[in-house]
């Protein structure tokens, strides 16, 4: 029997489909397949470890038959999570994809730099937004509204345990994720030098805002 799509936490039955959701959404909010030769590195730094670190701060759009089809996750402390992720979650993941040896030559490399780098989530700039988070649907579930109900349940939950501000960091050329999060109440921090990203941020004060 199915239901209609909804908002509910994240399950351990889900890992395999939130893995997909990321792959297919990793490249600029494209599907990563074709950029990367082993497109399972990317979930193991951006969507995994949140769910293995901070579970509670995990939800998904179930699609009514039981099937994650996106998702929203983060932590509500990003020092602390850096610091997790080199203590807890590095030594799991660390030998299958080892740190590039020299300056990157492949995407794969960028993303292997990135996972043995946890420390650069943590910017003095972004002090007052301890919380962060990532958020992704697949293609077909894009437009619908599912985002902003995403964005909403966690807003909800980080403004629960106290959590004054959120940010995200996204490539700047993906510019339909970046009016998505203009329409929910995101505004741009300033963060010097920060390459091909832009940081975005709000506060928890009114999750159902706008």
């Amino acid at each position: 029997m199915t239901s209609s799509p909804a908002v509910r936490p994240y399950r351990p039955e889900d890992l395999p489909a939130l893995e997909e959701v990321c792959i297919r959404t990793a490249h600029n909010g494209q599907d990563s397949r074709p950029v990367y030769a082993d497109p399972g590195l990317l979930p193991l730094i951006f969507a995994t470890p949140y769910v293995h670190l901070d579970p509670e701060l995990a939800f998904v759009l179930d699609d009514g038959a039981g099937r994650a089809v996106g998702y929203i996750l983060g932590t509500a402390d990003t020092s602390a999570f850096a610091e997790a992720f080199r203590a807890k979650w590095l030594p799991l993941v660390a030998d299958r994809y080892p740190a590039p040896d020299g300056p990157p030559r492949t995407p794969d490399d960028m993303m292997a730099g990135l996972l043995h780098r946890p420390e650069r989530m943590v910017l003095p700039e972004l002090a007052g937004y301890p919380a962060h988070l990532h958020i992704d649907l697949l293609p077909a579930w894009q437009g619908r509204g599912h985002g902003r109900s995403l964005m909403r349940t966690f807003l909800r939950a980080l403004r629960a345990r106290g959590v004054p501000a959120v940010h995200l960091g996204m490539v700047t050329v993906n510019t339909g994720a970046r009016a998505f999060y203009d329409r929910v109440g995101f505004h741009e921090i300033d963060v010097p030098d920060p390459g091909p990203l832009v940081y975005l941020g709000r506060t928890t004060d009114d999750p159902d805002r706008p």
